[in-house]
């Protein structure tokens, strides 16, 4: 089991809700709105994107990464690594 599993539908509805503001976005395009409108839009559906990478990011720690340290062995550090890299990637963008 995955540690988002337990919210899996408010996760599902945040994504929706995203897939929503993309869609608008193609509006505005189409619609020739103003550009700076534009982007106000595009900052917000990063932002929530970001949002949800950073609560995903934190049941991955709370249950897969305490789960493998619990259970000892390579398989902690490597998930360890694997949290460091998920960091790091989401740091740069």
């Amino acid at each position: 089991m995955r540690g988002y599993t337990e919210d899996k539908d408010g996760y599902q509805r945040r994504l929706r809700r995203i897939e929503g503001q993309i869609r608008g976005l193609q509006r505005m395009i189409d619609n020739d709105e103003y550009c700076i409108d534009i982007l106000t839009q595009i900052s917000a559906a990063t932002k929530a994107l970001q949002s949800v990478s950073i609560a995903l990011l934190d049941e991955h720690l709370r249950h897969c990464v305490t789960d493998a340290v619990n259970a000892g062995g390579t398989n902690a550090e490597d998930k360890i690594t694997e949290a460091s890299a998920a960091i790091a990637r989401l740091v740069r963008s």
